[in-house]
């Protein structure tokens, strides 16, 4: 017969601490996650979210999914698009608050993709410009291209996409063919562009989690940071610095693909501008370049369009939407492919935990401990990812960590698995497997995995 035995404190403790982490590890954006499956699972206010703030983030939902409409019109609230844009509302390019893809085969048109568009800085004026705007915009297309106009109005271009085979084998034979993306641009709206043409597709990236990550302190990013990779690990993150508008000063970029953006309130403003065609206070100006009239020879929906009230709004809206909770985190198989992405060396750039700073006028954001697996800073991943472009301090080969968290929910959100800022992986180990630069080593351990290694890291990066 088994007696009973009392436990002892210290053993009472390291209880007490291993539920704390285990609750933490469920909960990837701390006391904002949410509890969601299904098609909605990004769409979700904070967890934490007092009701008397909910309303305010139904009203920025609203102008976030509602579309935009052609000046003049009676909603005036919402009129003033294009009349170059790539979508008329930000739902179109993040669906259901999710993840972008790039043209399927019979597409007419890159709905959630864009493609940005820059000449290299050759002289004096250019240098200087570079410095403060980050990109030299092409000079009859500007910084981005717009593939949709209105009625009876020229869009600039039609991207095309195809891709070509490359394959990799595993160690045990298994081959992966991945898919190299080839872009054009044809269709030319507005006369050649410049031979030098530097071009990046993007698809949109998911909205969850991203007031978590605005409130990481800047401390921490620059403690994370080894530009000259001085503890000799093969890794040397480095944060980008950017220009605020608001604060007519330079600041620590976190948000896009090359961390080009230093706050959402920016991020939104400049999406507003080059994705749908409406000016705000922080950038006034429509997307047109000197060499295209068509601004000025169509109507405009007041100046500013987006009036700070809904730029406001749609800030709130964007800082609060939840990360949706871990899933079968304690499934042998996942807890197997945990440890085999530490194994690997993953976490060198997805970190797994931070704090967040205190934030008085935002609570629901404010020390929160987080699980977001990334580190935002810039890494160079090799030139099989590169888009030889760079975006203030960022070169061709340089790309921020994407964050891990929600990753799992893909395929039920959006319908698909595409990953990487232009969509070429078509699942996760495509992903691993296009990891290059800083993360060769990692994605030569990774490699070397047999296939049921191989099974549990997926599972593993499902369960975020």
């Amino acid at each position: 017969m088994k007696l009973y035995t009392k436990p002892s404190i210290l053993s009472l403790l390291l209880l007490s601490v291993s539920s704390t982490v285990a609750a933490y590890d469920v909960k990837s954006g701390g006391d904002t996650s949410v509890k969601k499956d299904g098609a909605n699972a990004f769409s979700l206010p904070a967890g934490n979210l007092p009701m008397s703030k909910r309303l305010d983030f139904s009203v920025g939902n609203s102008f976030f999914r509602n579309p935009w409409v052609q000046a003049p019109a009676s909603t005036d609230a919402r009129d003033g698009l294009g009349p170059l844009f790539n979508t008329n509302g930000c739902q179109n390019c993040h669906i259901k608050d999710g993840r972008g893809h790039p043209p399927e085969e019979n597409d007419l048109h890159a709905v959630s993709m864009l493609v940005r568009l820059s000449i290299p800085a050759m002289t004096p004026e250019q240098k200087k410009a570079f410095i403060r705007d980050g990109v030299i915009p092409e000079p009859t297309y500007g910084g981005q291209l717009q593939d949709f106009a209105l009625q009876d109005q020229k869009p600039e271009g039609t991207i095309n996409i195809t891709y070509q085979d490359v394959p990799v084998t595993f160690a045990d034979g298994a081959v992966v063919n991945l898919r190299k993306p080839n872009l054009t641009i044809t269709d030319l709206g507005y006369g050649e562009m410049h031979p030098d043409t530097q071009m990046s597709a993007r698809v949109a990236p998911p909205m969850i989690g991203l007031g978590l990550l605005e409130s990481i302190p800047d401390e921490t990013l620059k403690a994370w940071a080894d530009e000259n990779d001085a503890n000799g690990d093969g890794i040397s993150g480095k944060v980008n610095v950017v220009w605020d508008v608001r604060k007519a000063d330079f600041a620590i970029g976190r948000f896009g693909w090359k961390a080009g953006q230093p706050n959402l309130m920016q991020q939104n403003a400049a999406a507003f501008n080059g994705d749908v065609g409406l000016t705000s206070n922080l950038f006034p100006n429509e997307n047109c370049t000197s060499k295209q009239s068509i601004c000025d020879d169509m109507p405009n929906g007041g100046n500013p369009e987006v009036s700070d009230n809904i730029l406001d709004f749609v800030e709130f809206y964007s800082q609060h939407l939840a990360v949706p909770i871990r899933r079968n985190v304690n499934d042998p198989q996942v807890k197997s492919g945990q440890e085999l992405f530490a194994k690997a060396g993953c976490e060198s750039c997805h970190k797994t935990s931070v704090k967040t700073a205190k934030r008085d006028n935002l609570p629901a954001l404010s020390e929160q401990v987080i699980h977001p697996y990334t580190d935002m800073l810039l890494h160079d991943m090799g030139p099989g990812l590169a888009d030889n472009r760079p975006e203030y301090l960022a070169n061709g080969q340089e790309w921020r960590t994407q964050p891990l968290w929600g990753i799992g929910y893909t395929q039920e959100v959006n319908g698909h698995t595409y990953f990487l800022h232009d969509g070429r992986a078509r699942n996760l180990m495509e992903a691993v497997l296009w990891h290059g630069g800083e993360a060769e080593t990692a994605k030569n351990n990774v490699l070397k995995f047999n296939k049921k290694e191989r099974e549990a890291l997926i599972a593993f990066l499902n369960s975020l």
